[in-house]
């Protein structure tokens, strides 16, 4: 998981390299490839041992579930999948786009039982406070009960059972994708697929400027709101595409996911660069608009100076994308010279 989507009064371009991504589609080989045969494994997910048979009727909810198992080509091992129509945008902009047409959509609002139980799923894959539930009646442990597995996205684990499981954005995302590969029997796919992921980071690092004695950018992510900004903590996957791009996140050091914050942290942040999340019903040149015709905002560097960098919802929600997105905002970040 990712964040909650989509608030609302609370309110990563195209992977291109290798076997993994061709063109502006992402195809991979359609058969298991496995190192054994088995039909079992054991994992930990947030912290506990949990024993899969491999799943043939898999549901993944929203963006991040969806693209995780299309990266892995994992899509004919899909019940189905269920996403908010505010995220019909991010399924036009994935490299993945393909896919999202072959593959049932099962909802398009939030993940519930009765979608998972009238499917026949036999496996769920959510995020923690965004998929899963206890409010809403679909958890782990209720899935259990109606005989479905489930697994829940790393990057929620801080807020999930054992808090202990506390690992950065983009490591959570490594994490899933190789735990997938073991559920489902491709870890050498998923070897492949987390290999180029983590060179091109290490490649975008290579290209951070010599900054001498200045920090890094200093980066607000504005996902919505206007009595309060809704935004990126330390466990929401921005802070590690901002880390990676060669900035900082600006509330880096909140123990939160997507959470809100006032204006004042913000003002006095002095955010050099604003990303803006893009998707359905808030797009991104209205926020933009907004934000410059707040007064207390004037005197915040990113406004002044008019250094907005729009982000697809798509990009920034834990998944493969999250690479891509922060190699965009690298270059946006080179091109206003830091």
């Amino acid at each position: 998981m990712t964040r909650p989507p989509f608030p609302r009064a609370l309110a990563a371009g195209v992977l291109a390299t290798g076997l993994l991504l061709t063109g502006c589609g992402a195809e991979v080989e359609s058969a298991a490839d496995s190192k054994s045969d088995t039909e079992t494994v054991t994992i930990s997910n947030c912290g506990k041992d949990v024993t899969y048979t491999r799943p043939e009727r898999a549901i993944a909810y929203d963006v991040s579930g969806a693209e995780k198992m299309f990266a892995l080509g994992l899509a004919d091992r899909m019940r189905g999948y269920v996403m908010n129509k505010l995220g019909d945008p991010s399924i036009k902009g994935s490299p993945w786009r393909k896919k999202y047409a072959e593959v049932d959509r099962l909802g398009s609002e939030r993940i519930t039982r009765e979608i998972v139980v009238d499917a026949k799923a036999d496996w769920v894959l959510a995020g923690w406070n965004s998929g899963f539930s206890e409010e809403r009646g679909i958890t782990p442990a209720l899935l259990d009960k109606v005989g479905v597995d489930s697994y829940l996205h790393t990057e929620t684990c801080w807020d999930y059972g054992n808090k202990s499981v506390d690992v950065s954005p983009l490591q959570a995302l490594y994490t899933d994708l190789d735990n997938l590969g073991k559920i489902f029997g491709v870890e050498k796919r998923a070897d492949e697929l987390v290999g180029d992921l983590k060179g091109r980071v290490a490649a975008l690092k290579k290209t951070w400027p010599d900054r001498g004695d200045r920090d890094p950018a200093k980066v607000f992510v504005y996902d919505s709101g206007t009595d309060q900004p809704f935004t990126a903590g330390r466990h929401a996957a921005p802070d590690d595409i901002i880390t990676a791009a060669g900035g900082t996140n600006v509330f880096g050091d909140l123990d939160k996911g997507w959470t809100t914050v006032g204006w004042e942290p913000v003002i006095k942040a002095r955010p050099e660069v604003i990303v803006i999340v893009d998707y359905a019903d808030q797009p991104a040149k209205e926020k933009i608009a907004y934000l410059k015709k707040l007064p207390a905002l004037k005197s915040v560097p990113a406004v002044k100076n008019n250094r907005f960098h729009v982000m697809s919802y798509g990009d920034v929600v834990s998944g493969p994308r999250n690479v891509a997105g922060a190699e965009d905002l690298g270059r946006y970040l080179r091109s206003v010279g830091r």
